[in-house]
């Protein structure tokens, strides 16, 4: 289940876990947000229990969308130990994420 963050539960969320992390920072009112979405959750689904997938909605949680200088949405937040180990920006192609998280799973 893909997890909400929220300036409560970003500690015991994110800064606390060991195993690696996909952040997805949005807006609901960004179109390219609203495109990822569908793939996010598909890739939560087959990533299950290798990866903690979490979104970040920007207007809720602003303090902590420029904690990670997001500049533009969405952001693709990768972390490991509670560090961040990668940035992507913008919209990608469900392949590419798959091979992003991949990638980030396997380092």
């Amino acid at each position: 289940m893909v997890v909400a963050i929220t300036k409560e539960n970003f500690n015991s969320e994110i800064k606390s876990h060991s195993g690696p992390i996909i952040l997805d920072i949005y807006a609901s009112w960004c179109g390219p947000c609203q495109m990822m979405t569908p793939i996010f959750e598909e890739l939560e689904q087959e990533f299950l229990g290798k990866c903690k997938f979490a979104k970040l909605n920007v207007d809720e949680a602003r303090e902590l969308a420029i904690e990670y200088g997001v500049t533009s949405i969405p952001t693709f937040v990768f972390i490991k130990n509670g560090n961040v180990v990668k940035k992507e920006m913008g919209q990608l192609s469900k392949k590419a994420l798959k091979e992003k998280i991949d990638a980030h799973i396997a380092s």
